[in-house]
């Protein structure tokens, strides 16, 4: 194989504006589709990249701070790192284990599998600032749904990303990930193959899914209000989901 034939194709990366605020029950696919007719952006043969508030905002996910009664615990917790007891309640109650705590920062474990900073629990961009956003219940089931939607309105060869913002270990500044997806490979494995010079690949795979979300996350500019992103250029094809990221416990040399 002569090295231009390995040359992979441009990928497009567009972002899609004009989304509106979204509130609980809101049709998420017909917005989205709105909003992506308007700037010529055909929803098929690509992957459409989606923020996970709006998805969090349409499936009710928000907790009202006024509604949370804090726990002894969440009291402690927020009296020792100068937080508001509310919030570190709404924490916890997301919270399978709490990983690290230091700094003003909680690093928890979600039911999911997820770890992030305060269990992936946010304030901002909340429909009220006495509002706290939770993750989707299911983001792989959120990003089927959603993906479900779109090709029973005339969509086809597509695939659905959910991402949010992370921190990483020894790293500062946070980058996208993804925490949901559907009607794409998450994983792109390459053992089996060999590499430029000719030496077998016996333990390469690429997590596809966290590296398009990464890449659409330079265009949903926060104070811009750009919630989605569609990827043209790429095959899309595969299942599976998210899931099939989280490294068994057993694997895992930092737990």
């Amino acid at each position: 194989m002569t090295p231009a034939s390995r040359t992979p194709a441009p990928l497009r990366i567009t972002p899609i504006p004009g989304i509106p605020a979204i509130s609980p029950q809101d049709d998420l696919a017909a917005v989205i589709d709105k909003a992506a007719q308007s700037v010529d952006v055909e929803l098929s043969e690509g992957v459409l990249v989606v923020c996970q508030k709006i998805i969090s905002k349409a499936e009710g996910r928000l907790v009202a701070l006024a509604d949370v009664e804090p726990s002894p615990r969440a009291i402690e917790i927020a009296r020792e790192d100068e937080k508001d007891p509310r919030h570190v309640e709404v924490v916890l109650r997301e919270t399978v284990r709490i990983v690290r705590r230091g700094h003003r920062v909680m690093i928890c474990e979600t039911r999911h599998g997820f770890v992030c900073a305060n269990a992936g629990v946010d304030l901002s961009n909340a429909p009220d600032e006495e509002v706290a956003v939770l993750l989707p219940e299911d983001s792989d089931a959120s990003a089927q749904r959603l993906l479900s939607a779109l090709i029973a309105r005339g969509h086809r060869a597509l695939g659905v990303i959910v991402s949010d913002t992370f921190g990483r270990p020894w790293r500062e500044a946070l980058v996208d990930l993804a925490i949901g997806s559907a009607g794409i490979n998450p994983i792109l494995d390459v053992r089996g193959g060999r590499d430029w010079v000719g030496r077998p690949l016996e333990v390469t795979t690429m997590a596809t899914v966290d590296q398009l979300a990464a890449a659409a996350g330079l265009l949903m500019i926060k104070d811009a209000g750009i919630p989605a992103v569609f990827v043209e250029g790429l095959p899309v094809s595969g299942d599976g989901g998210v899931r099939d990221l989280l490294r068994d416990p057993q694997n895992d040399l930092f737990r």
